[in-house]
């Protein structure tokens, strides 16, 4: 296989404002020191968290082509493959990242990103791209007509799929998400999505056994996460880390999990490594600045799991 992951999804630039103590009243201003720009969106975050831990990823998306040259200077400090990147004459899409000590809020534009489902449904390579990789991760609202195309091509080849939606209230609550979940390998709702998915974060994963689902993850934020796999429930905690921005934290996870999973990790072990990556994601403002590489992740495991 020419590359280790694939990862599909939208591409933001990031304006990232964190070290605010408190969300602000309506009319009121704060101010803050921190403040980055950086490209986002749970696409860039996993290709590239998968990246520093030694990965070989290709990202495949749709950018403004006046914003590609900036974006893929940024991506290729992480030697990410953006071949597949399309042009756009639509602009980039854009969010602006708010951040507290407990969580973190988005404003979103999302531009170019509108182009990327009738792009993936018109192929252009893709088919040769996605039957090169070991795993496909996909990251945006994933429809039932899109998975029909891609997710054959996958398995066709031995690849396995992960799925993060992201905060897509009309996906999440549209009952024919469910034929979805069914055909991906591993979704991974945060608890804000697991409850739009089953009504409750807590039943969730009853949720998924109760849909034939082999393997079902939710992640619990600071509480760390949980999994069954094989009808068999496992729990990891979250390390403590100082953090300083929560922006990205549930991306780099996913590329945690999905590392751990092609290095044929047990269940329990994968999904330590994947709340020791979107723990220390959180070290530094910005999706980006803090992602850890697989040395980092062995020690906090040995640290902090060895029992």
């Amino acid at each position: 296989m020419r590359y280790d992951v694939t990862v599909i999804g939208e591409i933001y630039q990031d304006h990232v404002f964190s070290g605010f103590a408190t969300w602000p009243s309506p009319g009121e201003e704060i101010f803050t020191e921190q403040y980055e720009w950086e490209l986002g969106g749970g696409a860039v975050t996993t290709a590239c968290a998968l990246a520093r831990l030694g990965r070989k990823v290709q990202l495949i998306g749709v950018a403004g082509e006046a914003d590609l040259p900036r974006m893929a200077e940024r991506l290729a400090q992480f030697d990410v493959d953006t071949a597949g990147i399309s042009r756009s004459k639509t602009r980039s899409g854009v969010t602006v990242s708010i951040s507290t000590l407990q969580d973190r809020s988005f404003f979103t534009y999302r531009g170019a990103n509108t182009e990327l489902e009738d792009r993936l449904m018109r192929d252009d390579g893709l088919s040769s791209r996605i039957a090169s990789s070991r795993h496909i991760h996909l990251a945006f609202p994933l429809s039932t007509g899109l998975a029909k195309k891609l997710l054959p091509i996958a398995t066709a080849n031995g690849a396995t799929t992960s799925l993060d939606v992201g905060h897509d209230v009309g996906w999440l609550r549209n009952d024919a998400s469910v034929d979805v979940l069914r055909a991906i390998d591993y979704t991974m709702p945060n608890e804000k999505e697991a409850a739009m998915l089953s009504g409750d974060p807590d039943r969730y994963l009853s949720r998924c056994r109760a849909l034939g689902l082999k393997m079902a993850v939710v992640k619990l934020g600071r509480n760390g996460a949980a999994m069954v796999c094989n009808n068999v429930e496992y729990k990891a905690g979250s390390p403590s880390v100082q953090v300083v921005d929560t922006t990205g934290a549930g991306d780099a996870f996913d590329a945690g999990f999905i590392d751990a999973l092609l290095d044929n990790a047990p269940p329990q072990q994968i999904l330590e490594r994947a709340c020791i990556c979107g723990a220390m994601s959180t070290r530094a403002a910005g999706a980006l600045n803090a992602l850890p590489n697989k040395m980092e992740i062995h020690t906090v495991l040995e640290e902090h799991y060895a029992a």
